[in-house]
């Protein structure tokens, strides 16, 4: 079994970090679904779930397949199976467990949807291994990951740059790879997959999106350098003024009529 030392969500399990997953997943749905859907009958194992913000959609474009939807915090499940029942769907099966040690048989199902988990894994390889062997062969997976390092914005400060990297060294610091998304096609590789195909999906935003900016800057990106905060300063990356002045000028990115924020994710398909 794996412990919170091999596993670690930077973010938290906070009442604001569960508002901010749904937030992200409202935004990036048509990045991440749109191309994804399931055949009838047919049996999908969504690791690392949290607190159902994919599984919704997930369960919603392919109603007449079958979803295992697995996670280690009994917290974030408890949420996950209240959002599902709260929208009646019924093709979901939630299970508590460790991806490393799943109450699973080897070749049970037909695909895999891996999605914002691999970052938080000290070895990603070895996670992609350990999921496979429950996937039939010829089965497909899909993995969708982001890159911090493909962000950019305007207006860009020095103080706003900074604070960002901050977000990227904590992760680091905590054994996470925020960075993972570049990295998709090695790491599929080197699992074995076959058939890999990577697509960057770019989330462009500026003042004719309105209401990406309120979902995806304002009550996602931002509360998300916003949450490392504490880490930041006790770790020394950052002075609390410089922090402060980075955090407003990051809202200025939202706010100002000429603001532009960039965010690249990075979506991977295979077959084993």
């Amino acid at each position: 079994m794996t412990t919170d030392q091999d596993i670690r969500y930077v973010h938290g399990y906070s009442a604001r970090e569960t508002e901010r997953l749904y937030d992200q997943a409202g935004s990036v749905k048509d990045l991440i679904h749109s191309d994804t859907a399931y055949p009838v009958g047919s049996v999908i194992l969504e690791a690392g779930c949290g607190v159902g913000a994919q599984t919704l959609t997930l369960a919603q474009n392919s109603p007449a397949a079958k979803f295992i939807s697995i996670d280690w915090s009994e917290d974030s499940l408890a949420l996950a199976r209240d959002l599902i029942h709260r929208k009646q769907i019924s093709n979901v099966d939630f299970i508590h467990a460790d991806i490393f040690d799943l109450p699973l048989d080897e070749k049970c199902v037909d695909h895999l949807f891996v999605c914002h988990l691999l970052e938080h894994l000290v070895d990603p390889v070895v996670g992609l291994l350990t999921l496979q062997k429950h996937l039939k062969k010829g089965g497909s997976i899909t993995v969708f990951e982001g890159d911090h390092g493909s962000c950019y914005f305007h207006p860009e400060t020095k103080e706003a740059v900074q604070a960002w990297n901050c977000l990227i060294e904590v992760q680091k610091r905590f054994g996470a790879n925020s960075l993972i998304g570049r990295e998709l096609f090695p790491l599929m590789k080197a699992s074995g997959f076959r058939n890999i195909r990577i697509v960057p999906k770019m989330l462009y935003i500026d003042q004719s999106s309105p209401e990406l900016r309120e979902s995806f800057v304002k009550k996602t990106i931002i509360p998300m350098v916003e949450g490392v905060k504490a880490q930041s300063l006790s770790l020394g990356l950052i002075d609390e003024g410089i922090w402060q002045k980075g955090i407003e000028d990051l809202h200025r990115t939202q706010t100002d009529e000429g603001g532009v924020f960039c965010y690249t994710f990075f979506k991977g398909t295979a077959i084993r």
